[in-house]
Parts: C-alpha cells; structure tokens; sequence
C-alpha cells in the first residue's frame, strides 16, 4: 500500500485528479445520513484536513464507519475528485474504509474551539490542533533556518552539558539532579547530605548556561576560512579559530 500524504495532494491536487489513492489519517469529524456521509481527515502533514466522502452504497461497513467517534483513525482508498465549485478545493470518494483505532464520546478534541488553559491539560493530543500545529510548525521552519544559515558558513553546532555541579546563575537553587532519595536521605556525622553516595558523587543541577563549554567549542574547531567567513573578526588574545553555535 502506497499511502499519499494529503500535503502532497493540497500541494499539486491537479495530479491526483481522477486516481485512486490511498490515506490514512485520524478523523476530525463525522457527519451522516442513512445513504451518505462526509468525514474530515487529517494525518498530521497539512494544516487543512481533507474531505471524504462516503456513501452506504460502496461501502460495505458503511454503517460501523459512520457510527466512528472523532479521533478514530482509519485508512481511506478512493478517488479524488477536483471541486472547484465548492468549498474545499477537492474531495476523496472513499471506496474502501478500514479502522484502525476507535475512539470514544468523550474524546477530549471535539471540533470546538479550545482554551490554550485547556489544552495544556492534554499536552499528548495538543499537537493535533490548529494552534499548536501551527505554532510547531513554526518553530520548525524557524530552527532549520538558523541552523542552515550557521551551518552555511562553517559553524559546528554543539551540545554543551545539561548537567552540571557549577552553580550557574543560581541553577543550584532550583534545579536539583540527583539519584538520592530527598526524603531520606544518607548524612555525614554533622548532618549535612552525603553527595559522595549519589551518582556524580557531588551535588549536581541542571545548567542554565552553556557558555564556558562554548567558549572551549569556539577555540577547538580550527581556524576560519577568509573564503567562507569573510566577516569574521579574529581576536588578537586568542587563536583564529572557527566559531560554534550552541
């Protein structure tokens, strides 16, 4: 099975006119009446979800589709048509439905609008909205654009320490990492914590800044090339060297 990706088919939907395809998707919605019945899909790829069409007569599980609550996820072959007249721009005439996963009533994605309060409530579905969809997508395009544009003039991106025992900014008074067991923990003879007996035998917390590791990225990658960086400015104290971004 060849499955389409409906951002492909909002993409260039003129090669598709006319062809049986495949999708699979989960459902936003589901609407019916006794001899048809209009489903949204969408598979995570697009923003905009994509219509399907089914009709009792052509679909022998007609019934048990239709009667699907929003969330259920199911893989749709049929033919897409162009609908230029109408509201969305085209439409799949489902030929064949198959379920792969119920839902239920009480699904917490209803096709309503959602407080972002509320959706914070349901971090693992929040990605599946609008909102969020969006905002990833974003930050997506955002990181891959710096990343290229670093990456396009001879940086070396690099992952500098999460953890650490220097007290960085005050990261010590917040952000504990321990293996210890903080409610009882073992103590030395004048009651203070025990650090040698936890993993990094001293008291450790997450970072908050990853500049001294940078600074020690900066100064190990080689030396920068005038062709590639011109605009690069050596510090005399120092040597040339190539800069990371982390």
């Amino acid at each position: 099975m060849k499955r389409e990706l409906i951002s492909d088919i909002y993409r260039s939907p003129e090669s598709y006119d006319g062809k049986t395809i495949t999708v699979a998707g989960w459902a936003r919605s589901i609407r019916a009446s006794n001899e048809f019945g209009f489903a949204d899909l969408n598979d995570g790829s697009y923003f905009s979800s994509l219509q399907v069409v089914l009709e009792n007569q052509k679909l022998s599980n007609y019934a048990e589709v239709t009667s699907l609550n929003v969330g259920a996820a199911i893989i749709v072959t049929g033919t897409l048509v162009l609908t230029p007249g109408a509201k969305q721009p085209f439409e799949l005439k489902a030929e064949s439905v198959e379920i792969e996963g119920t839902s239920t009533p009480d699904y917490p994605l209803q096709k309503k609008r959602h407080t972002v309060e509320y959706l914070r409530e349901i971090a693992y579905l929040r990605p599946r909205t609008n909102l969020f969809s969006a905002v990833f997508r974003v930050r997506s395009e955002t990181a891959y654009a710096i990343h290229s544009f670093f990456h396009e003039r001879g940086f070396v991106y690099v992952h500098t320490p999460l953890i650490t025992g220097s007290d960085c900014e005050g990261a010590g008074e917040m952000f504990h990492v321990t293996t210890l067991d903080m409610d009882n923990p073992p103590r030395n003879e004048d009651g203070s914590i025990d650090w040698s007996q936890d993993f990094f035998k001293k008291p450790t917390s997450l970072t908050v800044s990853g500049q001294l590791q940078g600074e020690t990225y900066a100064q190990a990658f080689g030396t920068s090339t005038p062709s590639v960086l011109p605009s690069v400015r050596r510090t005399p104290s120092l040597p040339a060297t190539r800069q990371s971004s982390g």
